[in-house]
C-alpha cells in the first residue's frame, strides 16, 4: 500500500513538473512574439547609433590612429551581427588603418574580426584564407585565444556544411583541438566554468545546476543583450524539450533586442517547435530566421533554412486543412443526423411502403435500362457489321469489275472482239465508283447526320466547306468522313477514294491550317463528332 502511494505521489510530481515547464515555455514564447512586433523599433535605434558613430568618424582627425581605429571598431561591432557587407567593409578599413600606421596587434585583431565576419556569411574559403594570413608568433594570450576560437568555429562550420562521415570528422577533430588551444591561452573564468558544468553528465553534475538555476544565473549577471543570447544559445545544447525551448526563446528575445540578424537561436527554436508539433509557432520562427539571414547576408544559413521551411509550411497547411475538414465533417454529421431524425419522426409509418415502391420502381427501371442497353448494343453491332460489310462488298465489286476489264482486254488480244465489246458495254467502272461514293455518303450521313455542321463549326465562316447542290459530301468532307469511321492511314484513304497519297495529305493539311483549333488537336475534334449532338449548340463542345 505504501509503495503504491509513493508511486502515485512521484507520478503526480512528474506531471506537475512537466506542466509547469510547458507553461513557462509558453509564457516566454508569448514574450518572444511580442518582441517580434517591436523588432523594427530596435533596428531603428541601432541604425541611429551607427549614424552617430559614422558622423564622429568623418569629423575625427585622420592622423589620429587611435581615434580612427576606435570609431571603426565601434561601427564594426554594431554591424558585426547586423549586416555582413557593412561589417566586411569596416573590417577591411581597420586592416588598412593598422597597416598604414604599422600597428601589428591591431592588424591581427582586425584580421581575426574579418575572418569571423566571413565565417558568419558562409564564405568558408575566404575565411580560411584570412586565418592562414595571420602570424600568431609573439601574440598576446588574448589574441591567440581569439585566433584559435575563430579557427575552431571555422572548422566546426565547414564540418557541419560538409556533413559527411569522413571529412566532417576531420574538421570537428581540428575544431576540438583549437578550442583546447584557446582554453590554454586564456583559461575560462568562473562564469564560463559554471556554464561549462551544464554539459557534464548527470551522474557527476551538481544537482543544484538545474535549468532554473542557469536561467536566473545568466539573467542576474547584467550581461549585454547579445552576450545573454550567445550564452543562452550555448546552454540550449545541454537540454532537451521545454528546457531547450526556454533557453532558445530567451536567446531569440535578446537577439531581437540587440538587433542581431546573424543568429542561430530563432532557427534552432523553429526546429525544436517543429519537432514538438507546434507547427504554427515553428513556421513563424522559421520565417523570421530566413528574413534575418537574407538581411544579414548569411547565404549558407539562408539555404539551410529554406530547405526546411517548405516542410514546416506544408505541415501548417495540412494541419489547417485537417482542422477545416474536421469542422466540416462534424457539421455534416450533425446535419445528416438532424435530417435523418426529422425524417424518421415525420414519415416513419410510410417509410416501409415507400421503400417497397422504390424497390419496385428500381427493378422496373433496371429492367428497362437492361432492355435499352441490349438494343443499343445490338444496334451498334449491326452498324459496325453493316459498315464493314459495305466496304468489303464495294471493294470486292470494284475489284471484280477490274478483273472483267482485264479479261475483256485479254479477249481483244485473242481477237474475240464481239465478246469483249459485249462485256465492256455493260461495265462502267466510273459510274460504279460514283455509286459507291453516293452509297458511302448516304450511309455515313445516316450515322452522323450532323457531321457537316459539326465539321464546319471547327472552321471560320469564310473557310467553311459545304457540299454543292446535289452533293452529299465533297472530296474534302469525304476524306474526313473516312477518318471519323476509323480509317486513319493515308494510303487506305487514297485507295478507297482513288486519289494519290499526296492529294489526300494536301487536302488534310489545307483544312487543318485553317482550323480554329490547334492543328494537332483537329483530328481529335473530328473523332469527337457523335451520332447526335444531344441538342447542344453546334460546335459548342468541339471548340473546348
Amino acid at each position: 500500500m505504501k509503495k503504491n502511494l509513493l508511486l502515485v505521489i512521484i507520478s503526480l510530481s512528474l506531471v506537475v513538473r512537466c506542466y509547469s515547464q510547458e507553461l513557462r515555455s509558453d509564457k516566454i514564447l508569448a514574450v518572444l512574439k511580442s518582441e517580434l512586433e517591436k523588432e523594427n523599433s530596435y533596428d531603428l535605434k541601432k541604425e541611429d547609433r551607427i549614424k552617430q558613430l559614422r558622423i564622429q568618424l568623418n569629423l575625427s582627425d585622420k592622423k589620429n590612429f587611435n581615434a580612427q581605429y576606435a570609431l571603426c571598431s565601434q561601427i564594426f561591432d554594431e554591424y558585426h551581427s547586423f549586416k555582413f557587407d557593412s561589417a566586411f567593409m569596416y573590417a577591411r578599413k581597420m586592416i588598412t588603418l593598422s597597416e598604414k600606421f604599422n600597428n601589428t596587434n591591431k592588424l591581427i585583431r582586425s584580421q581575426v574580426q574579418l575572418g569571423s565576419t566571413l565565417l558568419n556569411s558562409g564564405f568558408y574559403k575566404e575565411a580560411f584564407d584570412a586565418v592562414e594570413a595571420i602570424n600568431i608568433h609573439g601574440l598576446s594570450d588574448s589574441l591567440k585565444a581569439d585566433y584559435f576560437n575563430l579557427r575552431a568555429r571555422l572548422n566546426a562550420g565547414i564540418g557541419d556544411y560538409d556533413d559527411d562521415a569522413y571529412f566532417s570528422k576531420i574538421y570537428r577533430q581540428r575544431s576540438e583541438e583549437d578550442f583546447k588551444n584557446a582554453e590554454v591561452a586564456t583559461p575560462s573564468n568562473e562564469f564560463e566554468k559554471t556554464i561549462n558544468m551544464a554539459f557534464q553528465p548527470d551522474s557527476i553534475r551538481d544537482k543544484k545546476l538545474t535549468p532554473d538555476f542557469y536561467y536566473n544565473f545568466i539573467i542576474s549577471k547584467d550581461l549585454p543583450e547579445h552576450k545573454v543570447a550567445m550564452v543562452a544559445t550555448r546552454l540550449s545544447f545541454a537540454y532537451t524539450g521545454d528546457n531547450r525551448i526556454l533557453f532558445l526563446a530567451l536567446a531569440a528575445i535578446n537577439d531581437i533586442r540587440s538587433s542581431t540578424k546573424e543568429t542561430l537561436a530563432i532557427f534552432l527554436l523553429g526546429q525544436e517547435l517543429f519537432k514538438r508539433s507546434k507547427t504554427e509557432d515553428a513556421y513563424i520562427m522559421m520565417q523570421h530566421a530566413v528574413k534575418n539571414a537574407k538581411f544579414y547576408g548569411a547565404r549558407s544559413r539562408e539555404v539551410q533554412i529554406e530547405s526546411i521551411l517548405p516542410l514546416v509550411a506544408g505541415k501548417v497547411i495540412d494541419q489547417k486543412q485537417h482542422e477545416r475538414d474536421k469542422l466540416l465533417i462534424g457539421f455534416l454529421i450533425f446535419l445528416i443526423v438532424a435530417v435523418v431524425l426529422f425524417f424518421l419522426l415525420v414519415i416513419y409509418r410510410k417509410q416501409i411502403e415507400r421503400i417497397k415502391n422504390n424497390e419496385r420502381v428500381i427493378k422496373e427501371i433496371n429492367s428497362d435500362l437492361k432492355s435499352i442497353n441490349g438494343k443499343l448494343w445490338e444496334s451498334s453491332r449491326i452498324k459496325e457489321e453493316f459498315i464493314g460489310l459495305f466496304f468489303k462488298t464495294c471493294s470486292s465489286y470494284i475489284e471484280t469489275l477490274d478483273k472483267v476489264k482485264r479479261r475483256t482486254q485479254h479477249n481483244i488480244k485473242l481477237g474475240k472482239y464481239n465478246e469483249a465489246n459485249a462485256v465492256l458495254d455493260k461495265v462502267q467502272v466510273d459510274k460504279e465508283k460514283d455509286q459507291l461514293y453516293d452509297t458511302l455518303d448516304t450511309m455515313f450521313l445516316t450515322l452522323f447526320p450532323n457531321f457537316i455542321t459539326s465539321f464546319n463549326a471547327l472552321l471560320k465562316t469564310e473557310d467553311q466547306i459545304w457540299p454543292k447542290s446535289g452533293e452529299m459530301l465533297n472530296a474534302t468532307l469525304r476524306i474526313f468522313a473516312l477518318m471519323r469511321l476509323g480509317v486513319s492511314e493515308l494510303e487506305t484513304i487514297a485507295q478507297i477514294l482513288d486519289y494519290s497519297v499526296s492529294t489526300v495529305y494536301t487536302y488534310k493539311n489545307r483544312v487543318k491550317v485553317k482550323a480554329m483549333v490547334p492543328a494537332e488537336d483537329f483530328e481529335r475534334k473530328i473523332m469527337e463528332i457523335k451520332f447526335i449532338d444531344d441538342l447542344q449548340p453546334v460546335g459548342a463542345s468541339l471548340l473546348t
